[in-house]
This record gives structure tokens, sequence and C-alpha cells, in this order.
């Protein structure tokens, strides 16, 4: 018996100018509308997003989880301005239940993000080790050959400082830091969460993240007449 194979609905994003980097996540990321999120006022992405905001707050039982979730986007707004003052051009929120076999089946979440870094030219190579030879606090330091190229991997546990105005639990950062081959800048790429624990597994989401990133398009020009439908 022979099987027909698989047809792959591509979003039509992938063709569209972007940020010079491909990448997929695994299944319960979900994007976030990183523009809408920090858009000034009277923006019309900010008028979208407040339009979004709406119907959700209108859905709070009550007038203390409505504060309560108003009190929290703030906090996490003002995280999203820092993100993207930094070079962040990407953020995906993750969402996981914990069945591992000493969790209690509660969910798990996850900030994964990309950030565009500036470095002087160099080998590739040299650039991915250099960017964890000079760093602080790293640990459990890999350096490794991707398809995109080399790469270093690296990990810190930080806790924001009061002054933030940000949670206090210790929050697991795991990096990847992948060099782009105009010699000129590095994307970062980082899974943050305070799931310390389960710090093996966000080893393995990274991973899995950074094997698939493409710095050149992996599905090359397509016209009208084909669409978006790959075999």
């Amino acid at each position: 018996m022979t099987t027909s194979p698989p047809q792959f609905l591509l979003h039509p994003s992938v063709n569209a100018p972007g940020e010079g980097i491909w990448f997929a996540t695994p299944a319960g990321f979900t994007d976030l509308p990183l523009e809408a999120l920090v858009a000034p006022l009277g923006a019309p992405e900010a008028k979208t997003s407040a339009e979004a905001l709406s119907y959700l707050l209108a859905s709070a039982p009550d007038e203390m989880i409505r504060q309560r979730f108003i009190a929290q986007l703030a906090t996490a707004q003002r995280m999203f301005h820092a993100l993207q003052a930094e070079g962040t051009v990407h953020c995906s929120l993750g969402l996981h239940r914990d069945d591992t076999g000493d969790g209690d089946g509660g969910a798990l979440l996850s900030l994964f993000t990309i950030t565009w870094v500036g470095i002087a030219r160099s080998p590739r190579g040299a650039t991915a080790a250099r960017a964890v030879a000079t760093a602080e606090r790293h640990t459990h330091v890999e350096y490794a050959e991707l398809p995109c190229g080399p790469a270093t991997f690296s990990e810190t546990v930080r806790t924001a400082t009061g002054e933030s105005g940000l949670p206090q639990d210790p929050l697991l950062q795991i990096h990847a830091h992948l060099p782009h081959p105009d010699g000129a800048s590095l994307a970062l790429l980082t899974l943050s969460t305070t799931a310390v624990a389960h710090r093996e597994h966000y080893r393995a989401f990274l991973r899995h993240i950074a094997n698939l990133v493409s710095f050149e398009s992996p599905f090359g020009p397509v016209s009208e007449d084909e669409g978006s439908r790959r075999t």
C-alpha cells in the first residue's frame, strides 16, 4: 500500500518581509503581538489591543479579579517595553501541563523571545564562543554545530530587583546564541520560566527550536498560483 506525501499549509507570514530569521515553536507556545502590546496610545495597534482586552476584562467574575488582572497587565507591559528596547523582535507564551511523575498537573508558564544583538565582525564560531565567554553567571555552557551554523547554549537563574516591580521568584533563563551569517549580528533565543525544577524539559524545548532556525527562507519564493501549500 502506498501513502501520499503529507500536505502542509504554510502561514502566509513565511513569505512576508521579516526579521531575517525563520523558526518554529513546539506545541503549547502562542505568539504574542509585541507591537500591539507596546504601541503608544492612539496608535491603531493600541486600539486593537484595547478592544481585545476590553472583552477579557468584561468577562471577569468580579471587580477584585478585574483589578488584579489590570495590575498584572501593567507589569507585563513594562516588561515588554524593556524587551523591545533591548532589540527583542518576537515573544511567545508557553503554557504546558506539569505531567511529570512528581508534578501536580498544574500549568507551567514560560516566555520565549528572540532578540537581535549587534556585534563586532568576526568568524561565526568565534562570535558564538565569545557570547558566553564574557557573560556573567552563565552556567551549563555548551558549544554546538546546528543546521543554521555554530551556536552556544547557556543558562542563568536571576531574581528581579524590588525596584523593577516584577515578581521576586527565581527566573530560569536558557539561552541559545546564534551568530548571523552577515557577521554583524547575533540572534539571542531565550526561554524564561519560574519552573526552575523543570530545567531539563526547557533545555530540550530550546534545543528543538534552535535546531529549526534558518537565516534563509527554507521555503523559497512562492508564486501566487502556488499559494501557500507545500508537500
